[in-house]
């Protein structure tokens, strides 16, 4: 199975996919913004709520495989309504967690599930099956800018609710956008999963792993997704902390990731639409070393706040502008079969960099006083993940029938 029976129109899976990526990553990249009000009020040190935002990012990156791989078996939608559910129980469990292990348990267990089945995976693999290989880049570029676009929209409204109803009842609004997501899945419902059974497809799960995880080029995805994780998790938990640390305001702090998302809309869609006319692997290689350039440059000159906004509008246009890229090559060498699974995959590995990330700033952070040594590791994975992308090849793998049936990749 390549695509659905009657595929979707382009139109209705960018507008529901988009609007279901913008509340699930708007409402996850403000979750700095809770950091202080939280351990300032429960009395628990940084790397507490590091560690349960860290093992969110984990448990995201986990779950994140078996929800592509329902996905892929049974269609989205069912994913995408589970997803939602669990976001906004999440959320509320959140905001009454009244010890670390709760705490980690909602913020971080039960919320990383929703992630899972509410963003990038799920919905590729829908823009994957209903979208033509020569518009399937620039599609996937439309729904990260709609990720980007949420940063933008919900960070500043996250900031607002904290001030105008105080931390725990803005957790308990955010819940209720998060059930949203709910009716915008029915756009994402496909034809040819409307029974509720398993699409025929050539290759098992088993076959589709073996053979992505023994073609070289896929572990260098793999590799480099790493270091994405690691760098925009560590900066969007822990960037309000650090810029307040050094005496600037919290405004600043929600503007600085307001302009990432606001300038993530750009970087991303500008991604996937250069990846339909150039090698994907290239974009990947600048932007990665465009990330450490710019790291470096906000360490050497002065800190303020013009300081911070261009720091942020720069890495606006290199956040997630790795996703395109990164998915579109997968479907391009794999297919679009099992693109959830694999997508989920190459994500796990994103989300491990994630929970290092994020977990390392709080934990350098309490027994250090600083996050300096967690910027000189960003700077330094930057470079190698540049370098793990130069050799991947993007063309479609080539497979022939084997004597028992099924499929065997020969290149």
């Amino acid at each position: 199975m390549t695509t659905p029976s009657r595929p979707l129109s382009i139109t209705q899976v960018l507008i529901c996919g988009a609007a279901i990526v913008t509340l699930s990553m708007g409402i996850r990249h403000g979750f700095g913004l809770w950091l202080q009000p939280i351990t300032q009020t429960q009395n628990w040190s940084r790397e507490t709520f590091a560690l349960a935002i860290a093992i969110q990012n984990l448990t995201w990156g986990f779950a994140g495989i078996f929800a592509g791989m329902a996905a892929d078996k049974f269609g989205a939608f069912k994913v995408i309504v589970l997803g939602a559910v669990l976001y906004a129980l999440g959320l509320v469990g959140m905001a009454n967690s009244s010890t670390p292990f709760w705490f980690a348990m909602t913020a971080g267990v039960l919320i990383g599930m929703a992630q899972a089945g509410t963003t990038y995976a799920v919905v590729y693999g829908v823009i994957g099956r209903n979208v033509s290989l020569d518009k399937r880049s620039w599609a996937m570029g439309v729904a990260a800018a709609a990720g980007s676009f949420g940063q933008f929209l919900m960070v500043p409204t996250e900031g607002f609710l904290i001030d105008s109803l105080g931390w725990k009842e803005a957790l308990v609004a955010l819940g209720l956008a998060a059930l949203l997501i709910a009716p915008l899945a029915w756009g994402l419902r496909e034809p040819g999963f409307s029974a509720g059974t398993a699409s025929k497809r050539d290759q098992s799960i088993v076959q589709a792993l073996k053979e992505a995880f023994q073609y070289r080029s896929f572990q260098l995805l793999m590799a480099g997704y790493f270091v994405c994780g690691f760098q925009v998790v560590f900066i969007g938990v822990h960037m309000p902390s650090y810029l307040k640390d050094h005496g600037l305001s919290p405004q600043v702090a929600s503007y600085a990731l307001a302009l990432i998302g606001l300038f993530n809309v750009f970087g991303t869609y500008a991604a996937g639409s250069l990846g339909q006319r150039m090698p994907k692997k290239n974009i990947l290689v600048f932007i990665y070393l465009a990330r450490t350039v710019a790291i470096s440059l906000f360490l050497l000159v002065p800190l303020s706040p013009l300081s911070v906004y261009v720091f942020s509008a720069v890495m606006g246009l290199l956040w997630l502008s790795t996703v395109p890229p990164t998915n579109a090559t997968v479907a391009q060498i794999f297919g679009v079969a099992h693109l959830s699974m694999l997508s989920g995959f190459v994500f796990f590995s994103h989300q491990i960099g994630s929970f290092l990330g994020v977990w390392l700033g709080g934990y350098l952070y309490d027994r250090t006083g600083s996050y300096d040594v967690v910027w000189y590791i960003a700077i330094a994975l930057g470079v190698l993940a540049a370098l793990a992308n130069m050799p991947v090849k993007e063309a479609s793998i080539v497979r022939r029938t084997a004597p028992q049936g099924g499929l065997t990749s020969t290149s």
